[in-house]
């Protein structure tokens, strides 16, 4: 197999991986559902990242228990993308976040009225 022949492969398997996940938890990672976590997407990854990271440390290359490499680019191709969006996405997070800031102006201009 060509050197061309096995990026392709190793590109591909990551893809289908992500495709895959996706479908499985939906767009969590890059469109976090913050219910019990309040960070934001791009910080979720670099902790998911960070965690990756730490098995290598600890030896998880040595064992067979999890493909900790294909996560680890995994994660880093999905902060690529997280970083090549236009900054103006509405995820759940900030339509809840605007819905709250509204209410807070509401009840200013009720107090005011007052």
């Amino acid at each position: 197999m060509t050197f061309h022949e096995q990026v392709y492969k190793v590109l591909g398997d990551i893809q289908e991986m992500l495709i895959a996940k996706n479908q499985k938890y939906g767009n969590s990672a890059l469109e976090p559902l913050g219910v019990f976590s309040h960070l934001s997407a791009k910080e979720g990854l670099l902790v998911r990242i960070d965690d990756k990271l730490k098995r290598i440390k600890n030896g998880s290359l040595d064992k067979d228990d999890e493909d900790v490499v294909n996560d680890l680019i995994g994660y880093l191709v999905l902060l690529k993308i997280l970083d090549s969006k236009p900054r103006a996405t509405h995820g759940w997070r900030d339509v809840k976040e605007k819905q709250e800031l509204v209410k807070k102006l509401q009840q200013e201009l009720r107090d005011e009225i007052i």
